[in-house]
């Protein structure tokens, strides 16, 4: 496996080079980054079409910086500094746990109040250059594609959120023992916490400027389709424990033209040190699972991507709102539905049924779907009955 871009950068050129930047990380910022693209044309694509709109912003040019513009450049400043630079004059521990070196209270303090008091001088200057005596109110358009700045900050604050406050609830029992050492761990990230609270934070920008939320849905599947298969990419890469239950079973016949790993995996070298140690390995990542597990974070990629492709292949043709949607929660809630079978997780038990979370939520979602299918036949259908 490879917890880190240096890792991965070595075994595919055969040469050694040190970036410790965590390999899951940065296939969660590649996901942002994909779905920005893809939200971005849907947007426009759907304001084409005039399912969406234009919307009409006032803003206020020529007046100095607030005080408010003046802290968040501040903050931003300080965070990068103290983490940022930090990690240069400090590099021996950054690079050994780069995620629990940036989640952690260590940093540069000096370099903070720097970089921080630098940023909020840099607005101060900006917004004076361009000050007027009378600062003027002006009306502008704004299209609906042009909030993704927003919505992708916006989303990956409320999603982080999300997913951590998941996986507190599925580990309560050691949040009551140490709960801040729960809540500030560089592991421990619920996907479905994290899409939770991003679509409801996605929903409700929309829902301010104007848009449809069934619109917005329809836009925002196709891009969280992808987004989660890239996601899937890191965690199979870095060997992060979305893994599945072990596998002892034969490789069937009819799928002997796969590699072994495909079927079952030791996950060697995983970021989490998860097992047993790997004879003769020197370094931070050297430990193997005892036996091979069911790869499932690498069945998720595939189904997720092949289904984010199908989805875009046909986007075009879907024409009825809500359809899109639904076509999302069943594929997604249904292959994460049918996974949690063979994963690793923590099990709930009520009224005698036992399941995981993620299955819970994958199943509510493939329901959800489903219903949604019916409501949609029944509108469609209603007036064609009602006018025989």
């Amino acid at each position: 496996m490879f917890p880190t871009l240096g890792d991965l950068f070595e075994y595919l050129f055969h040469a050694r080079f040190s970036f410790p930047i965590q390999t899951f990380g940065f296939f969660v910022a590649l996901s942002f980054l994909l779905a920005y693209i893809v939200f971005t044309s849907e947007f426009k694509r759907y304001e084409a079409n005039g399912k969406i709109h234009a919307f009409k912003r006032i803003v206020i040019i020529g007046k100095p910086a607030s005080v408010l513009d003046l802290a968040i450049n501040f903050l931003l400043g300080f965070a990068f500094g103290f983490k940022g630079l930090g990690a240069v004059f400090n590099y021996k521990s950054f690079a050994a746990d780069p995620r629990g070196y940036i989640l952690s209270t260590h940093g540069n303090l000096i370099f903070g109040l720097l970089v921080g008091i630098g940023f909020a001088l840099w607005v101060y200057l900006d917004r004076k250059s361009y000050q007027l005596a009378k600062p003027k109110v002006v009306e502008e358009t704004r299209h609906p594609y042009q909030l993704m700045g927003l919505i992708v900050f916006s989303v990956g604050f409320f999603g982080f959120i999300g997913a951590k406050l998941f996986d507190t609830v599925e580990h309560i029992s050691q949040f009551r023992y140490d709960p801040i050492g729960v809540l500030f761990s560089a592991n421990g990230f619920a996907y479905y916490g994290g899409l939770i609270f991003g679509a409801l934070t996605y929903l409700y920008i929309g829902y301010r400027h104007g848009m449809k939320q069934v619109h917005l849905a329809d836009i925002g599947s196709p891009g969280m389709m992808l987004a989660y298969g890239i996601g899937r990419v890191g965690c199979h890469l870095a060997g992060d424990g979305d893994w599945g239950i072990i596998n002892e079973h034969a490789k069937p016949q009819w799928l002997s033209w796969l590699p072994n790993w495909m079927w079952s995996f030791k996950y060697p070298h995983n970021a989490i040190n998860a097992g047993i140690p790997i004879p003769g390995c020197n370094g931070n990542y050297c430990n193997q699972l005892v036996k091979g597990v069911y790869p499932t974070s690498f069945y998720e990629l595939v189904l997720c991507i092949g289904m984010f492709g199908l989805m875009w292949a046909f986007r075009k043709k879907i024409k009825i709102p809500g359809l899109m949607f639904c076509i999302y929660l069943i594929l997604n809630g249904g292959e994460r539905f049918l996974i949690e079978h063979i994963r690793i997780n923590f099990n709930y038990s009520f009224l005698g049924i036992t399941f995981t979370q993620a299955e819970l939520i994958g199943g509510l979602m493939l329901f959800g779907g489903i219903v949604g299918l019916i409501i949609i036949a029944y509108k469609r259908f209603r007036p064609a009955r009602q006018s025989a």
